[in-house]
C-alpha cells in the first residue's frame, strides 16, 4: 500500500512539473494563427476577433499574430499546419472543414490524413444558405427551379464548402447552376457578385449576413434557400433544401455532403505531434475565449454568432465522415470531383 502511495505521489509530482513547464513555455512567446481565408472574409473576421482575447487565457499571455495564408480553397493553410508548421504549440489556425470530407472521399489533392491533426474546436457551427443578387431576377426557389438561365454561383475550389454545396444542390435538387471557381475567399465572392460577375453564392449565414448587412435589408440580396438540418430563426420563410428533396438518396446526399460538414467548416486545429500538455492549454484557451465576456461583447457588436463545438466533438464528426458507407462515398465523390 505504501509503495502504491509512493508511485501515486511520484506521478502527481511529474504531472505537476510538466504542467508548470507548459505554463512557463508560452511566456514571452509569439503564437502564429494561420487563416486559410483572405483578409476581410468570414474566417478572417472570426479569427481576428478571437485572437484579440485568446492570449490572456494562455498561461504566460503570449502574443497572437494572425497570418492569412490563402489559396486552393484553404488547402494550402491546412497542409501547412499538418506538414510544415513546427509541432511546438506555437502555431495553430483554421481552414475550411469541408476539406475533411474531401479527404474522407479520397480526393488526391488532399494528400495527407486529416485525422492526424489535433482539433481545438469550432466557434460556430455554420448554417449554409444561398443568396442571390436582385439583378439575377430570382428572388425565390420557384423562380430558380424555373429559370432558363443557370445561376452563376461563386466558389473557391473543389473541397471548399462554397463549391461543394453548389455541386450537391445541382445533384440533389437538379437546380440550374453555373459554378464559377477560383476566388480566394468569400469577401472576393461578395465583391464579384456586387460587381455583376456572379448572381450570388452559398455560404454560412453567420458571415453572409455580415458581408451583406446592408444589402439584405435593402432587398438588393435575397436569401432563397437554407441548406440546414433545421430552420434558421432569422429566416422563417426561406425554404429548406431537405424539404425540397424528392428522394431519400437526395436527402442523404444533402446531409452527408453539405449539412453535416457545415458543423465543422470553421475548424481550428494545431499540428500533429504537439506535446499533450500544450495541446490541452490551447484547447482550454480556445474554449475559455468563447465564454469570455469581453469577446462575447465584441462578437455581439460585430454580429458574430457563437455556437461552439469542443475539440473532442469535432474529432467525432471527423471520424464519422471517414466511416461513410462505400456506396455513399462513391456517390459523393462522383458529385464533388472536379470536372
Amino acid at each position: 500500500m505504501r509503495l502504491r502511495s509512493i508511485f501515486t505521489l511520484s506521478a502527481m509530482i511529474v504531472l505537476a512539473a510538466a504542467s508548470a513547464r507548459a505554463d512557463d513555455f508560452y511566456k514571452g512567446k509569439t503564437v502564429r494563427v494561420i487563416v486559410g481565408g483572405s483578409a476581410g472574409g468570414g474566417f478572417d473576421i472570426y479569427t481576428r476577433a478571437m485572437a484579440r482575447h485568446m492570449g490572456k487565457h494562455i498561461p504566460g499571455s503570449p502574443t497572437l499574430v494572425v497570418e492569412n495564408m490563402t489559396g486552393a480553397g484553404t488547402l494550402i493553410a491546412a497542409k501547412y499546419l499538418h506538414s510544415s508548421a513546427k509541432p511546438d504549440g506555437l502555431s495553430f489556425g483554421m481552414f475550411n472543414g469541408a476539406l475533411i470530407l474531401s479527404g474522407a472521399l479520397g480526393n488526391k489533392s488532399v494528400d495527407f490524413d486529416m485525422r492526424e491533426l489535433e482539433f481545438l474546436g469550432v466557434p460556430v457551427q455554420d448554417s449554409t444558405v444561398c443568396a442571390l443578387r436582385k439583378e439575377s431576377g430570382v428572388t425565390n426557389m420557384d423562380q430558380w427551379f424555373a429559370s432558363r438561365t443557370p445561376m452563376k454561383l461563386g466558389g473557391l475550389s473543389p473541397g471548399n464548402s462554397t463549391s461543394d454545396v453548389a455541386r450537391i444542390l445541382m445533384a440533389a435538387l437538379n437546380l440550374p447552376v453555373q459554378l464559377v471557381e477560383g476566388y480566394k475567399g468569400t469577401n472576393e465572392i461578395r465583391l464579384a457578385a456586387d460587381a455583376g460577375e456572379l448572381h450570388g453564392a452559398c455560404w454560412a449565414w453567420e458571415t453572409l449576413k455580415v458581408a451583406w448587412s446592408n444589402a439584405i435589408p435593402a432587398g438588393e440580396v435575397n436569401v432563397v434557400l437554407q441548406v440546414t438540418a433545421k430552420k434558421i430563426p432569422d429566416l422563417p420563410s426561406v425554404p429548406m433544401a431537405l424539404d425540397l428533396a424528392k428522394t431519400e438518396e437526395s436527402r442523404q446526399l444533402l446531409k452527408a455532403g453539405a449539412i453535416d460538414p457545415a458543423a465543422i467548416v470553421r475548424v481550428y486545429v494545431t499540428t500533429p505531434r504537439i506535446p499533450k500538455d500544450r495541446l490541452q492549454i490551447l484547447r482550454n484557451a480556445f474554449a475559455q475565449t468563447l465564454t469570455d465576456p469581453e469577446f462575447i461583447a465584441e462578437a455581439k457588436r460585430a454580429t458574430l454568432d457563437i455556437n461552439p463545438l469542443g475539440g473532442d466533438e469535432v474529432k467525432k464528426i471527423v471520424d464519422d465522415l471517414f466511416k461513410l458507407t462505400p456506396a455513399m462515398r462513391g456517390k459523393l465523390a462522383a458529385i464533388l470531383a472536379p470536372k
